[in-house]
């Protein structure tokens, strides 16, 4: 189903639809079914997902007049991809310590672990053990903002040590999670603000490297999505080392550059999202690929409504440069900061490459 048809069923309130999909509205934090007799958000505020389950781990709440979480899953495959999703929220809100395996969901759904992992992955893009790891990640990071130590953190998302935890902490956080956690060394971040022909830019950093580059008009909204994201880090007006890489950001905006400046970056996301966001700077400047050329290049050729979400969720605009993203009918589907600057990116690079070419010919 596309997104366009999705919408339609939302705008129309179309109760055949429920069951299929939900969505999330990113101003209240809610989602809904979409029958839901709310008044109709705005097309930009709106998430879509394929389970209630994929909505709540994004930390949406389900509506109380429409209740969608209670509402019966039409599809085979969603209907056994949201029991392995709630048998793996089970797992992890009690606080097992034992690692959940594959086999053992099997065993439980009465399914074999190749199917179940094909059907899985076919809906999600990541298997069921990544799904798994992602969601103790989730609530290590929830417990962190509640305020516990690293050590109750990791014990309350069932790593079983705070060991557990840091054996993949990079992969996961960008930083380790005593730093996430206290606001440490690892945590300073400092940001700038720079005008350029996209509006304002928000550029932030660690000390190993760029962890956001945000666009947008308005600076307090910027800042303030930055310390949404990194609630106990230590964050700052850049002083040092940012303003180098700040300025050949805004060098690279202003000039002809061939190539994104190699910036180090400090980015943190699950290992499907890392898979996507590597695809992603293998597109030259200029070029484009879709949403399911970039399924193929991971080597998940049916997760290209993941990949998707992978772009969204970049944190680091232009440097990965999901704006190369386009959908298979070759148009625009989607931008964090807004359709308007994805095609002003998109019209600066070709006429980039168009002019170099023309020197070089």
């Amino acid at each position: 189903m596309t997104q366009k048809a999705r919408m339609t069923a939302i705008m129309t309130r179309d109760a055949t639809e429920d069951g299929r999909f939900v969505y999330g509205v990113k101003t209240t934090g809610i989602y809904c079914r979409p029958s839901c007799p709310a008044r109709n958000p705005k097309p930009e505020n709106i998430r879509f997902f394929e389970l209630p389950e994929l909505a709540e781990a994004e930390g949406f709440r389900p509506c109380r007049r429409c209740r969608p979480d209670l509402v019966k899953v039409a599809d085979p495959a969603l209907s056994l991809t949201r029991q392995v999703c709630r048998m793996i929220e089970q797992h992890v809100q009690e606080q097992g310590s034992d690692r959940m395996t594959l086999q053992q969901i099997a065993a439980e759904t009465g399914y074999s672990e190749d199917h179940l992992s094909k059907s899985f992955r076919k809906i999600l893009g990541i298997s069921p053990v990544d799904y798994y790891d992602n969601r103790r990640t989730s609530l290590f990071k929830e417990n962190v903002r509640a305020g516990e130590t690293v050590t109750q953190a990791a014990y309350g998302a069932g790593f079983g040590s705070s060991s557990r935890l840091y054996e993949k902490a990079h992969a996961r956080l960008g930083m380790t999670p005593a730093s996430y956690a206290k606001g440490g060394a690892g945590a300073e971040i400092a940001y700038a603000f720079v005008d350029c022909f996209l509006g304002r830019m928000l550029v932030a950093g660690t000390r190993h490297g760029v962890c956001a580059v945000y666009f947008g008009d308005d600076d307090r909204a910027l800042l303030e999505e930055l310390e949404e994201e990194f609630p106990r880090a230590e964050i700052a007006a850049d002083l040092g080392r940012l303003a180098d890489w700040t300025g050949e950001i805004v060098t690279f905006l202003e000039s002809s550059a061939k190539a994104v400046p190699e910036i180090p970056l400090d980015m943190y996301g699950t290992a499907f999202q890392r898979r996507v966001w590597r695809a992603l700077l293998e597109i030259a400047p200029g070029e484009t690929k879709t949403y399911r050329d970039l399924a193929e290049d991971i080597g998940a050729p049916k997760s290209a409504r993941a990949v998707g979400r992978a772009c969204a969720t970049n944190p680091v605009s232009l440097l990965v440069p999901c704006h190369r993203v386009i959908g298979t009918d070759g148009k625009l589907h989607g931008y964090r900061w807004g359709m308007q600057r994805k095609e002003m990116l998109r019209d600066w690079e070709t006429a980039e490459r168009m002019e170099q070419t023309k020197r070089a010919g």
